[in-house]
């Protein structure tokens, strides 16, 4: 078989296993896959940092650069303004950035190589998909609607739904839960050390794709039970 431009070729994949290639045991027993959205399904940096340096503006400072606001992303949205906005109070800072967010979201907000081709075949593979993101509830639900994935995701679970956010196991339990599986029936593929964590303490396998906040280095020091290349190569691994 040979790899696409995005990675595994699916197509190909599943027509070998019409032609009697033999499942893996194990990955049969996968029958959910739990996504982060930020860096993982989607890359919002653009629009991220633009609400960010809107907060900055006000407060006269200088526009940082999307690579600067990148590596404070994926915690949640106090975290990411404690970092990039050394002025105004936290509550002040969170209600500029609601404000202004909703302007440039969609827009600067696109799927990943990979994204919808994977979830599609997923679907199609009758596996249920959840997301779970620190991103605010308002926010993912709706870029998921405008990204046109919406209907491929089965649950979405975000700060607003649980006591406490990743790397806490919450999200990823309330996920499993809504979508009528056991931990050992799933697997959370995301793109942080923070996901590995919040992966291990839930119980569930983490597969990490290096398009997010973290460097390699980093990643693979958190110990994942796989780095994948592509989106697409999640097939692969459930297949064979």
């Amino acid at each position: 078989m040979q790899a696409s431009r995005t990675g595994w070729d699916a197509t190909a994949l599943l027509h070998s296993m019409a032609n009697g290639d033999e499942m893996n045991g194990r990955n049969r027993e996968i029958l959910g896959v739990l996504f982060d959205f930020d860096g993982t399904l989607g890359d919002s940096y653009d629009a991220i940092a633009a609400s960010v340096n809107y907060v900055r503006q006000w407060h006269g400072l200088a526009p940082l650069p999307v690579e600067q606001v990148r590596r404070h992303v994926g915690h949640g949205l106090q975290y990411l303004l404690e970092r990039t906005v050394a002025a105004g109070s936290i509550e002040q800072n969170a209600a500029l950035y609601r404000q202004h967010h909703p302007s440039v979201m969609r827009a600067g907000t696109r799927l990943l190589p990979g994204a919808e081709r994977t979830l599609r075949k997923l679907k199609e593979l009758g596996r249920k998909v959840a997301v779970c993101s620190n991103k605010p509830g308002e926010y993912t639900r709706a870029l998921l609607d405008s990204l046109g994935i919406a209907a491929l995701i089965d649950a979405t679970v975000c700060p607003e739904d649980v006591a406490n956010p990743k790397p806490a196991p919450d999200m990823l339990l309330a996920a499993v839960e809504r979508l009528g599986l056991q931990p050992h029936q799933c697997v959370y593929v995301g793109d942080m050390a923070l996901d590995i964590e919040a992966g291990r303490k839930a119980g569930l396998p983490v597969w990490i794709i290096p398009t997010g906040s973290d460097p390699r280095e980093k990643l693979q020091a958190a110990g994942p039970d796989r780095i994948i290349e592509s989106l697409e190569q999640i097939l692969h691994f459930l297949l064979v």
